[in-house]
């Protein structure tokens, strides 16, 4: 013990000792700056802000900042097509050079959905399930029924649809609906010397509509041909019908 005390007071171990201390200083200040190097520290930017742009504009954005991209689409109604709806990273993240950002675009195609079941559910019912398969309400017309704000019958573009059916995410649906005045009476109009547009004005006033069209004889000028029967027809024993009652007639050019 009392040999490596004096070991430890020689001049020898001193220069050794001083000799791995600096040697340990070296390497520790060469891998602290060759690590800066490597990483760049320091160095970079800050991301730009691409949301909301169109996918052009954004990649120029990017590319201009030497950032590479890379895109995913996702489908969001009522969003004009090709515009970034989210980054990856947000906004003034701060990143290296060459960064790689995720950027996710709203596609012009829309996914096709199939049409779910709404007929004769309540109106506020139809609403909710319209817009849980990603579809909107379109136009609501009523028609004469015991049912009030029921779905009697669907369409989409001008022609019938049933459950199942497949259509593009976001349509329009339009909806036939009960006005809940089915059982009421209506007086029974006149046509008798009306024209068609003239019955059709005066049935739809009283809520009935108009019904089969029978032609008495060679109709040459059908705008001025006039109704010269109906049923049902005004009477002592039949006065009025049901509202959306279809009422027939007859046409003809005789005066």
């Amino acid at each position: 013990m009392a040999k490596f005390i004096s070991y430890l007071q020689t001049k020898s171990f001193r220069n050794n000792l001083f000799a791995a201390i600096a040697t340990v200083a070296v390497l520790l200040f060469v891998a602290f700056f060759s690590l800066r190097y490597y990483t760049k520290h320091g160095q970079g930017l800050n991301v730009p802000a691409v949301k909301g742009l169109s996918f052009n504009q954004a990649v120029t954005k990017l590319e201009d900042l030497g950032l590479r991209y890379e895109v995913d689409s996702v489908y969001i109604m009522d969003m004009p097509p090709g515009t970034v709806i989210d980054q990856d990273p947000e906004a003034n993240t701060f990143v290296k050079d060459n960064r790689t950002i995720y950027l996710t675009i709203n596609t012009a195609q829309a996914p096709n959905v199939k049409f779910p079941d709404i007929q004769f559910k309540s109106f506020i019912e139809a609403q909710a399930i319209i817009a849980s398969f990603g579809l909107k309400v379109g136009d609501t017309v009523y028609k004469a029924d015991v049912s009030r704000d029921v779905v009697l019958e669907v369409s989409f573009g001008g022609s019938a649809i049933k459950p199942g059916d497949v259509i593009p995410k976001g349509s329009k649906i339009d909806l036939l609906l009960g006005d809940g005045r089915g059982n009421e009476d209506v007086e029974i109009p006149t046509l008798l010397g009306f024209t068609k547009d003239e019955a059709v004005f005066s049935l739809k006033g009283s809520n009935l509509k108009l019904g089969t069209i029978t032609y008495d004889g060679n109709i040459t000028d059908t705008a001025n041909a006039v109704i010269t029967a109906q049923s049902p027809a005004l009477s002592d024993s039949l006065s009025k019908v049901k509202i959306g009652t279809a009422v027939n007639i007859t046409l003809s050019n005789k005066k």
